[in-house]
């Protein structure tokens, strides 16, 4: 599952027990939340690294021309 899916699903878990006052769903829906924005975060960090890589890329091919 993506990022955003693991937040939205984590917010129902938290949201379902806070309304049936399941500490347990609560806990299980913060935690969904938590990978969610890690996920997110991994994400962002791969495309700077993929761009970074082609601005390299980019500059060693304009250097060699």
């Amino acid at each position: 599952m993506g990022g955003k899916t693991d937040i939205v699903k984590g917010r129902v878990k938290e949201a379902a027990g806070a309304i049936t006052n399941n500490e347990q769903l609560r806990e299980e829906g913060r935690a969904d939340q938590a990978v969610g924005k890690v996920k997110e975060i991994a994400a962002d960090a791969i495309d700077s690294v993929k761009d970074a890589a082609e601005s390299v890329k980019k500059a060693a091919k304009k250097a060699i021309d």
